[in-house]
């Protein structure tokens, strides 16, 4: 058995053909092609404007810095998340709080929300681990009581829902990424999706060296040369390459979710009877994208684990290490990991197992094999 990836893309012949015709066309960068991806995002999930970018750690900063807040002020959100999530407050001169985690879903618990709410707090960035949304309807009732913004870390979570809703539609701006790993891929890329027409000038133009695309307007038809910078952006703009890579792909979104979802109640069932491993849970008000499927060991050193699995041929991982743990966040923030008692819990008993739409039954099998080899 060929080594088996925790995660992997889906390139067809569809695909390669739509990126062929960029390179062979007039635009490979800020083209029709980004418009119609754009286009495409908005239909899919249904909100009203979309801003592709280069990654999904870029669309977490411009749609922090789209809020434009006091430097100083505090975000609360979730210390078990890739870095990015909480990075993004940080390149804003902005101050992350962190919240402990609900050990079924890996996501943030709404209460220890509402404990740390300061004066200071102006936003909350929740982030859907895994591919489950939040407790969306929670978070929202708690932001609107105290007057935050919401931004929604989706980098996992495109294709799923919440309450018969995409994930696109619940906060004040929402993010999305793809990388190769995630419900669909341009390479590296990723998207700002809001309802909020101002919000969605500010991450346009922060995508764009902070420039006002209206100047020409502004100071007339013949002044084709004239344009304005506004804020303090940088270039984070999508190619046309990307662009029709993402055209290509989000048209198999669906099929590539139903494949996750298969894979991971195959999971499910065939772990059953084996006793270390603790399965996810799916809450029944959502669709999970199942962007990673993670498993809890019981009584098991998830080290040795980790190892045996890899010396075997899987290719698991862990996700994810507690943002306050790096050494970063240690020298310039005062947190105590005692504070976060089911984020310390996961994190030592965490294990991710191999999910992605090509997986085939056959690898699976072998996986759950080699899990049974262990004991």
């Amino acid at each position: 058995m060929e080594f088996i990836p925790y995660g992997s893309q889906w390139i067809d012949d569809e695909d390669i053909n739509e990126v062929i015709n960029v390179l062979k066309s007039d635009w490979i960068t800020t083209g029709p092609k980004l418009k119609q991806f754009e286009e495409g995002l908005c239909n899919y999930t249904g909100c009203k404007h979309a801003v592709g970018v280069n990654s999904g750690t870029s669309a977490l900063d411009i749609a922090v810095g789209a809020l434009d807040l006091p430097a100083g002020s505090e975000v609360i959100t979730t210390p078990f998340t890739f870095m990015a999530t909480s990075n993004a407050l940080l390149y804003n001169n902005l101050r992350p709080v962190f919240a402990d985690i609900q050990k079924d879903t890996r996501n943030i618990d709404p209460e220890a929300i509402r404990s740390r709410i300061t004066p200071k707090t102006k936003a909350i960035i929740y982030v859907d681990f895994a591919g489950h949304p939040c407790d969306i309807e929670e978070i929202r009732e708690i932001a609107e009581e105290h007057d935050l913004y919401l931004i929604e870390d989706a980098c996992h979570a495109l294709g799923a829902s919440y309450k018969g809703k995409k994930v696109g539609n619940f906060a004040d701006l929402t993010v999305f990424s793809f990388h190769p790993v995630k419900p669909i891929t341009t390479g590296e890329g990723g998207a700002v999706v809001t309802d909020n027409s101002e919000l969605e000038e500010k991450v346009r133009m922060l995508q764009n060296h902070g420039i006002d695309r209206d100047a020409v307007s502004r100071y007339g038809p013949d002044a084709s040369w004239a344009y304005d910078m506004k804020m303090l952006g940088r270039n984070y703009r999508l190619t046309e390459i990307q662009a029709a890579l993402g055209v290509s792909q989000l048209k198999k979104l669906d099929r590539f979710i139903e494949m996750r979802t298969k894979i991971a109640n195959l999971y499910n069932e065939l772990l059953e009877e084996i006793e270390f491993i603790e399965t996810p849970s799916a809450k029944n008000v959502v669709v999970s994208g199942w962007h990673i499927y993670t498993v809890l060991l019981n009584g098991v050193d998830r080290d040795k684990f980790f190892k045996y699995m890899r010396e075997n041929g899987v290719g698991v991982n862990v996700h994810y290490i507690p943002i306050y743990n790096f050494t970063y966040y240690r020298n310039n923030f005062d947190v105590c990991s005692a504070d976060f008692p089911v984020t310390e819990e996961v994190f030592k008993r965490i294990i991710t197992l191999p999910i992605f739409p090509k997986m085939k039954f056959s690898q699976l099998q072998y996986v759950i094999k080699t899990i049974k080899g262990f004991v």
